[in-house]
Parts: C-alpha cells; structure tokens; sequence
C-alpha cells in the first residue's frame, strides 16, 4: 500500500509542478519588461570571459561576442597562463575584428578555491568600464545581446541582469539528453522560483551588472569559496535591495561532448552544489520529477494485479514530462530540440531524479580535475586542505591587444 502513497503523492506533486510551470511560462511570454527613456548615450561595457582550454564551437562562440551590434564595448579575456590553447583562437578573431578592444588577463596559479573567480577578480581589475558582462566562454549569443542585458541596469533600482538559456549538444546522446535538461529541467524552476518570489540568484553563462554593485557586495573575493558562485552573487544583490531581472533574452548554451560517467558526473556536481548552497529547496525538488513515481506505481500495479492501473500511472507520468519539455522547453527558451525529442525528455526526467539521489551521497566534487569538499552554505575546500577566508589574489598579468 506504501508503494501506492508515493506514486500517488509523488505524481499529485509533480503535476501541481506542472501547472505552476504552465502559468509562470504564459506569464512570461506576456511580461512585457520595463522600457527606459530613450537612450542617446549607451555606457560603455566591459565582457569578462574566463577561458579554459579548447571546448566545442569556441571560435563560434566567441566570435558572437566580437559582432555585437553595440556602440562601446571591450572584451576582457582571462586565462591562467600563455600556455591556454584557448588563446590562439582569441588572437585569430582579434585580427578579425581590429575595432574591437582586447585585453588578455593572466591569473597564474589561483590561490582561491574557486579558479573562475580569481581568475573574474583580476579581469575586473583591469575593466575600463563601469558596466559588466560575466559570460561564461561555451555560450552563443545574438548581435543584440549587450543591448538587452544592459538596458535593464540603466534602471539604478536594478542590481543584475540575468539570461535563460538553451542547452546545444555538441554531438552524442549524453550531450543531448544534457541539453535537454538544460532547456527544461533548469528553465522549469527558474521560472516558477521568479514567478513566486521574484529572482534571489543568478545564472552562470550571463550575469551584468554595474561596478558599484559589485564593490557594494564586497566584490569578487566574497564569491571566491563558493561552488554556485552564481546563486551567490544573486543572492548577495537582491541583498542590497537591488533587483535581479531575467531577461527575455534567452542565450545558447553548448554541452560538451562526454562519455556517459563524464557527463553524470558532471550533473551530479551541480546537483550536489545545489544541495549545498539551498538545502531545503534541494530536497523539495524532488517532488518535482514524474516518471520515478510512475514507475513505483507502474511497481504497485505489477505487484497487486492492477497492472492496468500501473499502466496508467507510468503513461500520466510521461505524459506530464513530455508537456512540460514541449511548455518550457518550447514555448519559453524556444529550444527545437525540445520541440523534436520531447518524447526523450521522460528519459532525462528519470535520469535527473537519479542525479538528485545521487547528490546526497558524499560531500565531494571534482572540478576541473580538482576534487573538492563541500560545505554547509556552499563553500568549497581543496579535499586535504584547511578551510581559510579568501583575501587578495595579487598582481595582475596583462597582455593588452587594444
């Protein structure tokens, strides 16, 4: 009989999810955001990208970067040393694009646990701009992007822009099945969490915002021992009593191609980081997924001869994820993916559940070849080191192509 409650309580959850995922989709489709007074003057912008090596469509990737349709803007490049493969494709577009200004950043060895922060740090150091865009470098963007992402912070009440965005396989079934996730699973709770309480983080692959409210949050080195050093800065904003604004304007985001225990590792990670930095939303989110409940009462039916109601317990289960790839997969990031394997995304619906049970299970995370301990609150440690406050990075490295 208790396998009848969970599939019961679980698919009544998952379905409630559902049709708050319905509503805060229609309401953001119809949302039209604030227009400030017309613009003659756009501030200058400053892009921070971190690099980490080759990844799939960098030089795409980057290249959307330099074809901004945007009066002013430099792009701040930061790598760790000269030795970055990443760094000849940057010099190829810069040749490609002479009008737009360059800086390369050279962050040596981080002496934080997060290197994508004291990397962020030292860029920041050198930015001529008042006005920032964090973008992580395995996104596509549009020619307009600067344009949409900036014009909500000409608003002084808005602290920080952030973007949705599509997950872009880069070829194999795992990357696809990620990208799937991305542009349901992730879009799904991004835009019930803003719909209930308005946005209290950020994303990763595009956060803007100003100069003052960065050094009003204490700047960089406050995220520097964080995993979600995204949901942090997020958090730290809406602090101040800024507003976090989600864009309208959804971005690409590539998935690297990985052998499947690479790319389930690496969705546990972020899993775990979620655990770690929102503990009690993390375990509600269980709630969330459906076909796991569909197959326990799929089970139920199995075991008590009722297999025609078993039946119907798993197709109401598929049925329910295959509406909400196609309502946030489709009609809010407009992924075509979505639209195409929707029928897959009951697959990655039970797989999600199994990263979320997955989370649990330890405290450790590798990243970038490094494994980490994490803390209550989201901290991360070098496994095998003392946790201690971040402070300074030191001096900064540049290689100026302006």
């Amino acid at each position: 009989m208790w396998l009848l409650a969970i599939a019961l309580v679980g698919l009544l959850s998952s379905t409630v999810f559902l049709s708050l995922v319905t509503i805060a989709a229609v309401r953001f489709r119809r949302e039209r955001q604030p227009v400030p007074p017309r613009i003659d003057v756009w501030p200058k912008v400053s892009l921070l990208k971190p690099l980490c090596g080759l990844e799939p469509n960098l030089e795409a990737n980057l290249e959307s970067f330099f074809r901004q349709d945007y009066p002013a803007y430099e792009i701040v490049f930061g790598t760790h040393d000269t030795s970055d493969p990443a760094l000849e494709t940057v010099r190829s577009l810069q040749k490609r694009y002479p009008e737009v200004p360059v800086q390369i950043v050279y962050s040596g060895t981080p002496q934080w646990p997060s290197a994508k922060i004291c990397s962020l740090d030292k860029m920041y150091a050198v930015a001529a701009s008042d006005y920032v865009v964090i973008s992580d470098s395995d996104v596509h963007v549009e020619s307009h992007y600067v344009r949409e992402v900036v014009k909500p912070l000409l608003d002084p009440t808005v602290g920080l822009v952030t973007c949705l965005y599509r997950g872009v396989p880069s070829g194999g079934p795992w990357s696809l099945l990620e990208g799937l996730g991305m542009s349901v699973e992730m879009t799904s709770g991004v835009i019930v969490a803003n719909m209930m309480e308005g946005m209290r983080f950020a994303l990763g692959p595009t956060m803007a915002t100003r100069r003052e409210v960065l050094d009003a949050i204490g700047g960089f080195v406050t995220l520097a021992d964080f995993c979600a050093d995204d949901y942090v800065l997020g958090e730290k904003v809406h602090g101040l009593g800024k507003t976090v604004v989600l864009s309208h304007h959804v971005i690409d985001h590539v998935v690297v191609s990985r052998a499947f225990r690479s790319s389930m590792l690496h969705q546990v990670r972020w899993m775990k980081s979620t655990r770690f930095s929102r503990r009690l939303g993390h375990i509600g989110s269980g709630l969330t997924f459906a076909v796991p409940f569909g197959l326990i009462g799929l089970l139920w039916g199995l075991l008590t001869r009722h297999w025609a109601i078993g039946l119907v317990f798993l197709a109401a289960s598929i049925l329910n994820r295959i509406l909400l790839a196609l309502t946030s997969g489709w009609m809010v990031v407009r992924d075509r993916l979505s639209l195409r394997y929707f029928w897959l995304y009951p697959v990655r619906d039970l797989m999600g559940f199994g990263f979320w049970c997955a989370s649990f299970l330890g405290s450790t995370i590798v990243w970038r070849g490094q494994r980490y301990r994490l803390l209550p609150g989201g901290r991360m440690i070098k496994e095998g080191e003392p946790a201690k406050p971040a402070s300074s990075s030191g001096p900064v490295a540049i290689d100026d192509l302006a």
